[in-house]
């Protein structure tokens, strides 16, 4: 099996590494992070005429028609840029969410607006136990004539400040003992409707300054025609769309984990103690070789998962070896990378601890390590 880049892919790779080390600069990342959006619209607008949140999306809809494993590229990228902002929220969770359940007329309508950047979009599904699994879905929508009423709260939504339109998970259906039946899935307008007054956004105070959100429903009016897919068989889509996104999420943590690979053994080298560099004492070394080979494992597993989810191959115990594995070994190997860099590492100054916040925050994303591998010895028929 072959992982190596092909042209399209190393012209994208090529093309991003040198747009975001021209646009998105560490100093800018420490802007985003005071900055009411978290993104910046101008380039927010560079991005959609490279065609990025087309990425994923068809060509019949206006997007690039390439592959997860095209995306995975270019999110690796991002990630060693350490690139805030709402692209992984629009053009992957809810792309991804679109495609698998939008019927036609709803892709139209939505997924050219994705592609072209005119549009933002976000999915909201946790909510206050924290769970991911259908059980923890207590917000109700309920049919009234032609539309239905959403109340509930969700939590952590992330640049729900920014977007247009949410994708909500909410429940449709209370009659089953099943708790992943009866949830549906709906787009809510939050902009430019007067019926969605009742819809309350606030920002969460993180450790990486992400804009995730609380979201707050209270009959909320949404036509029927916007609900996506099937009526009670929502938790069925969510299921493929957040093991989709956990690998994607890996994609971007394996591009920091490279970039925290080099910040560290540039450091080695140019640190000196008792009259050489303290890259040439033995403890060092071995910080430095176990950290490569953290990265070297997340590369390969990520690369491996997403080719099976970009082949159309099983990949659900793929995506959560991977992302139990990644979320670890990122958390790990910038913890040894603050052990070689000591103090100055955790300077506001030092580039590492951008990607100490990073690694914190996709650690949970889409499911910690011990969630995953509950779903691992599921797959394996424990």
């Amino acid at each position: 099996m072959n992982f190596d880049l092909n042209t399209e892919q190393k012209m994208l790779k090529d093309s991003a590494r040198n747009f975001f080390s021209r646009e998105a600069g560490t100093d800018f990342i420490r802007e985003m992070e005071n900055d009411e959006k978290g993104y910046s619209s101008k380039m927010w607008k560079k991005m959609a005429r490279l065609g990025w949140m087309g990425l994923l999306i068809p060509e019949e809809y206006n997007g690039e028609d390439m592959g997860f494993l095209d995306m995975s590229v270019l999110l690796e990228e991002m990630g060693y840029a350490c690139l805030p902002g709402p692209f992984f929220s629009t053009a992957v969770l809810s792309v991804i969410t679109l495609i698998e359940c939008a019927n036609d007329r709803q892709k139209k309508n939505l997924l050219p607006k994705i592609a072209d950047g005119s549009q933002l979009l976000t999915l909201a599904w946790i909510e206050e136990s924290g769970t991911y699994s259908g059980n923890g879905i207590t917000a109700k929508a309920e049919l009234k004539d032609d539309n239905y009423i959403i109340s509930g709260t969700k939590l952590f939504v992330p640049d729900a400040n920014s977007a247009d339109k949410i994708i909500v998970a909410a429940r449709t259906d209370n009659s089953s003992s099943n708790p992943d039946e009866g949830i549906s899935l709906f787009v809510v307008d939050t902009k430019g409707d007067s019926r969605n007054e009742n819809i309350k956004i606030e920002v969460l105070k993180t450790i990486r300054s992400d804009k995730l959100c609380e979201v707050t429903f209270k009959n909320t009016i949404v036509s029927k025609e916007n609900m996506l897919g099937e009526p009670g068989k929502g938790w069925e889509i969510l299921k493929k769309v957040l093991l989709k996104a956990a690998v994607a999420k890996c994609a971007e943590m394996s591009g920091g984990a490279k970039r925290v690979l080099e910040i560290v053994v540039d450091y080695a080298k140019i640190r000196h103690q008792f009259g050489r560099p303290i890259g040439s004492f033995q403890a060092i070394q071995h910080h430095c070789a176990d950290i490569l080979t953290f990265v070297d494992t997340s590369v390969f597993m990520t690369n491996m998962a997403s080719w099976k989810i970009n082949e159309g191959l099983p990949y659900e115990k793929q995506a959560s070896m991977v992302k139990s594995w990644v979320s670890e070994s990122y958390k790990k190997l910038v913890s040894l990378g603050h052990q070689v860099l000591g103090g100055v590492g955790f300077m506001e100054e030092f580039d590492l601890q951008l990607y100490y916040k990073q690694a914190k925050a996709c650690e949970l994303a889409y499911g910690d390590a011990d969630f995953h591998r509950e779903l691992v010895a599921v797959e394996m028929g424990l």
